[in-house]
Formats: structure tokens, C-alpha cells, sequence
């Protein structure tokens, strides 16, 4: 598994305890991890070695046409994708990447504690989770709704907190499948102290799961 951490532009300084949990949860699982800063990670030949491409909290434009490419080709060759937080803060002109993270951050309001509803209690990647998680970060508002693309898995309940643009349904965790590949975001994790949560920690470790098709993650 590769956890790409480039940035050009904000930088999170939760970046770090990102990366410690997704090597914790490796080790754990026997999963060799891999991070990298350095987008030269994006060639054909290097990106076979991995099953998942995490990107934890990047943001702005991280990758040039040939990288873009070589990404791309990989994906779809039923590869497994995961993105966290600012993911979606990403490559906002790259069309296919677009369609793998499934919708563009916009704004957020200030850190506060909000209630997520989950929407499928029964998916693996979330059947863990409380059905109202009740918990504290940086709640995105996104450009679009994906929801007529993607399979939203958590949704925030609005009136549990102030500054949602996004009216009643404002998805914030969901996965879906973009020709063979697999993608899974979630908009947490903009804290240091998220990546500490028992269950977020759990619902990465389903989620790498599922889009890297580990066969107890059905």
C-alpha cells in the first residue's frame, strides 16, 4: 500500500499521525506500507507494486500529466483507492480523478463536534459504527452532492452543528466503483486526535479492506 502526503497547498499537521496509523494498522494486518512525498512514486512500474493508493490529507495539484496517467492506468486495472479529508482538496482540474474521489471540497466551518448518520449499518466498511457517531472535526461542504454516484455509507445530520452549505443530505463518507476500480473517501480527519479513535482507526482498516478486495471484506 502506497500513503501519498504531497502537498501544494495547506498542510495538516495531523499528516504525521495519519501516517503512523495506516503503518499501525499494516503491521497489524500484515500489510507492507509504503509513504511517499515525492509524486516520482507515480510511474507504471513503480505503482504496480501496490494494491491501494491511500492520499491522506494532500492537497492542490500533486501530480503532472505523465503521473496522472500512469495513476490512472493503474486504477483501472482494478486497483484499490482511498482518500482522506483533503483528498478531496486535490486535483481539482484531473477528470478521472474527480470521478474517483466523487466530489470536491468547497468550504468548511470551524472545528466542532457534529452527528453522522449511517446510512447502511450492514456494509462492511461501516457495520462497526454506531447508527447516529457522534464526534468532532472539520466538517467539508463539497461543490456537488455525489450521492447519484456514489454509495453514501455516513451522512451528517445538519442541525447537529453550524455552517453546512449543503441543505439536509450533506454526504460525508461514501465508496463506489469507477470501471474496475475501487474507491472509498471519507471526509474525517482533520485532526491529529482522529487518527487515535478506535472506531475511525477500524473504519480505515474495513475500508483499505474493501477497496484492496482482502477477501474477509466482502
Amino acid at each position: 500500500m502506497l500513503v501519498f502526503t504531497k502537498t501544494a497547498g495547506y498542510r495538516h499537521d495531523s499528516i504525521s499521525a495519519g501516517v503512523e496509523m495506516v503503518k499501525e494498522l499494516g503491521k497489524e494486518a500484515g500489510w507492507t506500507v509504503v509513504q511517499a512525498e515525492d509524486s516520482k512514486e507515480f510511474t507504471q512500474e513503480k505503482l504496480r507494486r501496490f494494491a491501494v493508493v491511500v492520499f491522506l490529507n494532500t492537497t492542490g495539484d500533486v501530480l503532472d500529466r505523465d503521473q496522472e496517467s500512469a495513476f490512472e492506468e493503474w486504477a483501472k486495472k482494478g486497483r484499490g483507492f482511498l482518500g482522506i479529508h483533503s483528498a478531496a482538496d486535490t486535483e481539482y482540474e484531473w477528470a478521472f480523478y474527480g470521478q474517483l474521489i466523487g466530489a470536491y471540497f468547497k468550504s468548511h466551518p470551524q472545528i466542532q463536534p457534529a452527528r453522522i448518520r449511517i446510512e447502511d449499518p450492514k456494509d462492511p466498511c461501516c457495520a462497526h459504527l454506531p447508527k447516529i457517531w457522534e464526534r468532532t472535526d472539520e466538517w467539508y461542504c463539497f461543490r456537488a452532492n455525489p450521492r447519484k454516484n456514489v454509495k453514501v455509507l455516513g451522512s451528517l445530520e445538519t442541525r447537529s452543528y453550524s455552517g453546512s452549505t449543503m441543505g439536509d443530505d450533506h454526504p460525508i463518507m461514501w465508496k463506489h466503483e469507477v470501471g474496475r476500480a475501487r474507491s472509498f473517501y471519507t471526509g474525517m480527519g482533520h485532526t491529529k486526535e482522529t487518527y487515535a479513535e478506535p472506531l475511525f482507526r477500524e473504519k480505515i482498516r474495513r475500508a483499505i479492506q474493501w477497496v484492496g478486495r482482502v477477501p474477509s471484506a466482502k
